[in-house]
């Protein structure tokens, strides 16, 4: 079954990471569907029946997002909340549609990997940053699968580096959007 991808930037256009990723998504209609928040909703009126069913449609559920303030955008926060309802999502009556649907996260960190560790500026890695989806996966009983990150986005990502050493080099967001895509394959 096909992967939803749910992707929340509040101004893709200016992106880098982010739209790359999703260019490539949109090359293989056949497994992914990419689902641009912000272009389906600008005015922030999410049709909750509308994404369930969507969500429902589909066998595995990523949620593609910067790192924003720390968190996720505003915009998935409330698609969070709207959409995954008590009754859908958890709880009695058909609270089971998320229930051993596979998910999982795909986030543009603005700094190096090493600012997200206890010793680095940040002092918290991005896998404690990122716990709250976990748990909220867990709690509607999906099976989460990790996340996929792209550190740096603050730097220039077209720096080449080789991605072995008989292949010709790459720049690190080619490199990362192949990673993406085998994120993905392997969920």
């Amino acid at each position: 079954m096909k992967t939803l991808v749910v992707v929340t930037h509040p101004s893709i256009e200016t992106s880098v990471i982010n739209k790359r990723w999703i260019e490539e998504l949109k090359k293989y209609p056949e497994k992914y569907t990419v689902h641009e928040l912000h272009k389906a909703y600008p005015d922030g009126s999410i049709d909750v029946k509308k994404e369930q069913k969507l969500v429902e449609s589909h066998g595995n559920l990523v949620l593609q997002f910067p790192i924003y303030w720390f968190n996720c955008p505003p915009l998935l926060k409330k698609w969070l909340d709207d959409v995954l309802t008590y009754g859908w999502a958890h709880g009695s009556n058909g609270g089971d549609k998320l229930k051993n649907r596979k998910a999982a996260l795909a986030v543009s960190a603005g700094s190096k990997k090493e600012d997200y560790s206890e010793d680095g500026r940040y002092h918290y890695v991005l896998d404690y940053l990122l716990s709250p989806f976990e748990t909220t996966f867990l709690y509607c009983n999906a099976n989460y699968r990790s996340f996929f990150a792209y550190y740096g986005t603050e730097n220039e990502p077209g720096e080449n580096v080789p991605v072995t050493e008989n292949e010709p080099s790459v720049s690190e967001l080619e490199k990362s959007t192949l990673n993406y895509l085998s994120f993905l394959d392997n969920l």
